[in-house]
């Protein structure tokens, strides 16, 4: 071994003798640079990783291994030096290992050069840095590799230039199997072929963060390889001129034995796939718990059949092997219950058929471009995901994120592929287990609580309901094998104690059928399962198919199993009607309902009839406008029985279409939010720290102005950052930057909240400040860059809030406004009979109490301690067309507002197990927003420091000199001394 560290020792120190090294190194550094910010337009990206740097690796290793190596075995033979080594006491092996070691040294130089910029990344944006470390891992071992080849060439030749042109066509034999250039031009199961013996595409998969043993051992087999027929070289120029022996033919044989069992031994290590470590900070690229727990919930069989291709587009084709790896994941994970199947339709035309005719399924025109010509491509991207009779299909545009670095320059990149899958296989789960037994997944007995009046006090529609409540609980008692029992309690009859506990336990007040009617009763209905109670609204229409329905909805609560339903509030618009030539107006929310559709049933509701439709287990408001107190009493109440309700409101709007202007907005929920100790001030934050916004401004030019639009730093599109976040058990997972529009500070009543939970969840930089102006317009003539007078009240504003717990009605002590509608019920009476319409024999009005409409003006005083209010003060920042906008400046598939909102639905649905994988998407880590002198100065900051490297580099080797000169000088004093 000292032998080997005294050769590598003598050659590193060699390579630093000329200035040749500084040169090698320094066009090395120069390039990747160019690259990164240039080529890669890596600010233009906007994406905090350093994958433009291993993205091209691969082909600089190529250049730089040659270089280092073109001399070690040549300048020795043409110098004749090759002799006096091969004659010495010192074995071949030594010799080979000592020159590869140096060689891997001077790489680690080289890569030790450009590590300020993954570190200055860093400061710049939140660098995951388990990729960072696997790609400089996997740049060592393809090094290693080129290496060995590269000594292997330059022992076969003593001409140095040569050994260079040999070793680059070596290297790049080896590269280009598994490049876009010849995967493109066959199909996907020869392509991924292609694929496995390719050292680019093994160091891709190594760089996106997944670490495979067999991708090392690829490598390592290479460098082996090559290393023993670098030996085996040196012992051929021993024979040199000799007659062919017995221990020449076994050298042959020796070398031929070794070689072939280290690459054979990568068909051995091909089908174990569980030798992996994923290094993402998430593990994105792992199955999940929550993945593995949806997968125990399967009682039969789970099909996963991926549709895809054999000619695709070039940009999908990669992305093809990593689902068929991701999908082997969940057959293993599956226990048997998982069936995984990859076809390509059309080698399989009966499943084409079925997949069009039964699934929906078809292919997709993809538009490919060659060096020759252009043409179409009709290509299959389809992942089927069926459970029983249901089903779920995943697109393309499902799996992928697109990434726009310039016009014509793309990058695709699979956006969350164990969400998608997992997310569809929950769907189906659900809806099978949804139309199947509904106590399934539910866990031990359910007890039903009536708190009810005696029939004499009840209006009889009530009377009979009460009948039908035993009928129904009958209903669902049958259907579950004996699980639900009922009991009625009247809360009058031990001198008013139960009526005052259900009162302060659950809110409970006396019900009247009218504002003048003395009568009070009460019936209430309540549910329990394992300690958890719900309350049970009256159906609308008093029947007992309506308590059933009331009662499955309220089962659905206490189970995993079913799909939950969310009320969505919008406020009122006009569809576009292009055919007319009229664009429409008001606010569309088509990405929200979509992305909330994938997960759960969309009921729309305007809560004009006083309440929340009762399947609803979730309430989002969405710009709610000029609510009335009806309305306001359908959110009051649905909080009040232990709901969830979600606002995206602001006293601004901001009309988006045609000229930029803000409006005031009146929601109508002012007073109630101050109720429950919540104000939203009549001001806009404005914040230095803000994302990017095309904007028409206009300019002086000679004697008129001229009006153009200017991606501009606008301040009131705040941009907010993990630093800005308080997240909550997860609920804001995978939400790395969000960017509010138009958004009004929160302030929370303290001594009104004293005995809830609130979390501040988001909040502007603290060089933002508020403005009360309706001019959102910039004015740089007269502001400068900032385009606003900046305010004097800088400091982080409240944006985003949670309040969690016991909520006091704003309703409690009044009339329900319900009953102003029964009110009118005699008006209309005496209008018809004077028209002498309903009457009986002696002239009187013959509707009965039954024949009428009941409305029950019940009022829930209080909430449990499970009711929650989220509100983002924002009319804007959930709307298509800011999301649009945002995206084009983004270049790429913006959704971080629509992820927002389905967290908070998962989170108070306690739905976590995808919101848990949601937090593992990678693609969100963006840059923080930088000013082109910022941009600048970060970019010329890794210039510096990659000079800085050489220029220590250059010093270390001044003083190595100057050392051994001084030793040298050292030994000849010795010398005359002695003599």
């Amino acid at each position: 071994m000292k032998t080997v560290l005294r050769v590598a020792r003598k050659e590193f120190a060699g390579f630093f003798a000329t200035p040749v090294a500084f040169i090698f190194f320094g066009s090395f550094l120069l390039v990747t640079l160019f690259i990164v910010f240039w080529l890669e337009t890596f600010f233009a990206r906007n994406i905090a990783d350093i994958r433009p740097l291993f993205t091209w690796m691969p082909a600089l290793l190529i250049f730089l291994c040659a270089a280092l190596t073109m001399r070690m075995w040549s300048e020795e033979r043409r110098s004749g030096t090759v002799e006096f080594l091969l004659t010495a006491p010192v074995s071949p092996t030594a010799l080979v290992l000592g020159k590869f070691l140096a060689g891997l040294a001077l790489v680690a130089v080289a890569l030790a050069l450009t590590l300020p910029l993954p570190v200055t990344v860093s400061f710049i944006g939140p660098l995951d840095w388990g990729p960072v470390g696997a790609g400089y891992l996997a740049t060592f071992f393809l090094a290693a590799a080129y290496l060995a080849i590269g000594l292997f060439i330059s022992v076969r030749s003593d001409n140095q230039i040569i050994s260079l042109i040999g070793t680059v066509l070596a290297c790049a034999l080896f590269y280009l199997p598994g490049s876009q250039v010849m995967t493109s031009l066959v199909g996907n199961r020869a392509a991924e072929i292609l694929r496995l013996l390719g050292s680019g595409s093994r160091f891709d998969s190594i760089t996106r963060g997944v670490i495979d043993l067999r991708d090392l051992y690829f490598y390592f087999s290479i460098c082996a390889s090559f290393l023993a027929l670098n030996v085996y070289g040196l012992e051929r120029l021993r024979w040199a001129g000799n007659r062919t022996k017995k221990n020449h033919r076994a050298w042959n044989l020796l070398t031929l034995l070794v070689v072939a069992n280290f690459l054979a031994a990568n068909l051995w290590l091909a089908p174990i796939t569980r030798l992996r470590y994923d290094t993402t900070r998430n593990k994105i690229y792992s199955i999940s718990p929550a993945t593995r727990n949806y997968l125990h919930q399967l009682k039969e069989p789970l099909l996963i059949r991926g549709y895809f291709s054999a000619q695709t587009h070039p940009l999908l084709a990669p992305l093809v092997p990593r689902i068929r790896d991701l999908l082997k994941e969940y057959r293993i994970a599956g226990n048997g219950k998982v069936r995984v199947e990859f076809i390509d339709p059309a080698e399989h035309p009966d499943l084409e058929q079925e997949a069009g005719q039964k699934y929906g399924i078809r292919p997709v025109p993809f538009e490919t471009n060659s060096k020759y010509r252009s043409s179409v491509t009709n290509s299959y991207f389809n992942i089927l995901v069926k459970y029983g009779d249901q089903f779920q299909t995943l697109g393309f545009r499902d799996l992928i994120e697109v990434k726009a670095r310039g016009e014509n320059d793309l990058e695709v990149e699979l956006r969350n592929p164990e969400y998608d899958i997992t997310r569809a296989i929950k769907k189906t789960l659900y809806a099978y287990q949804g139309s199947g037994n509904l106590f399934s997944g539910i866990r031990g007995k359910v007890e039903i609580t009536a708190y009810c009046s005696p029939d004499n006090k009840l209006p009889q529609p009530l009377t009979a309901l009460k009948k039908d409540l035993s009928s129904a609980v009958k209903r669902l008692n049958t259907s579950s094998g004996g699980r639900v029992d009922i009991r009625f309690v009247n809360p009058e009859a031990d001198g008013g104690k139960t009526a005052a506990e259900i009162r302060k336990k659950f809110g409970f007040q006396p019900m009247a059928l009218s504002l003048l009617d003395p009568r009070t009763f009460y019936f209430y209905i309540t549910m329990e399962n394992n300690g958890r109670i719900i309350q049970v609204p009256l159906p609308e229409d008093l029947t007992e198919d309506g308590l059933v329905r009331a009662f499955k909805d309220g089962l659905k609560r206490f189970s995993r199993g079913f799909l939950k339903t969310v009320a969505l509030y919008t406020p009122p618009s006009t569809p576009p009607m292009p055919q007319y030539g009229m664009p429409g107006s008001g606010k569309s929310f088509r990405l929200l309902r979509k992305v909330l559709g994938e997960e759960y049933s969309i009921v729309d509701t305007d809560l004009k009839k006083g309440r929340v439709p009762e399947e609803a287990d979730f309430l989002l408001l969405v710009a709610p406008k000029n609510l009335d107190k009806k309305q306001i009493f359908a959110v009051d109440q649905f909080l009040m029985q232990g709901g969830s309700v979600a606002i995206a409101a602001a006293p601004f709007d901001v009309n988006l279409q045609g000229q930029l202007r803000a409006e005031k907005y009146v929601t109508g929920l002012d007073d109630w939010l101050a109720h429950m100790g919540i104000t939203m001030k009549k001001t806009m934050v404005l914040d230095e720290q803000n994302s990017a916004f095309p904007i028409p401004v206009e300019r002086q030019v000679g004697m008129f102005r001229v009006r153009e639009t200017r991606l501009i730093n606008y301040p009131y599109f705040l941009d907010i950052r993990p630093s800005g976040m308080t997240d909550t058990e997860g609920l804001l997972a995978g939400i790395r930057q969000l960017s509010l529009s138009w958004a009004s500070p929160i302030v929370v009543n303290s001594a009104k909240n004293n005995h809830r939970h609130v979390v501040e969840l988001l909040h502007s930089s603290p060089r933002s400040w508020t403005s009360d102006s309706l001019n959102i317009q910039p004015d740089f003539e007269k502001y400068g860059p900032a385009g606003f007078k900046i305010g004097d009240d800088l400091g982080p504003k409240t944006v985003g809030l949670l309040e969690e717990g016991t909520f006091t009605s704003w309703f409690a002590g009044k009339p329900s406004p319900l009953l102003a509608e029964a009110d009118k019920a005699p008006a209309k009476a005496k209008g018809d009979k004077k028209t002498g319409s309903h009457k009986d024999g002696k002239g009187g009005n013959n509707t009965t109490e039954k024949d009428k409409k009941i409305v029950v003006g019940r009022v829930l005083a209080h909430s449990p301690e499970s009711a929650r209010i989220f509100l983002f003060p924002s009319n804007t920042f959930l709307t298509d067309t800011a999301i649009g906008l945002l995206s084009s400046v983004l270049h790429t598939g913006y959704q971080a507002p629509v992820q927002l909102m389905t967290n908070v639905v998962d989170w108070s649905l306690e739905d976590r197990g995808l919101l848990a994988i949601r937090g593992r998407s990678q693609f969100a880590r963006t840059l923080l927003p930088l000013s082109r002198r910022e941009k600048m100065f970060w970019e010329y900051l890794n210039y510096g420091l990659a000079a800085a490297g050489l220029l220590l580099i250059w010093l270390l080797r001044v003083a190595a000199r100057s050392r051994s000169r001084n030793r040298y000088r050292h030994i000849l004093a010795n010398g005359r001394i002695k003599a």
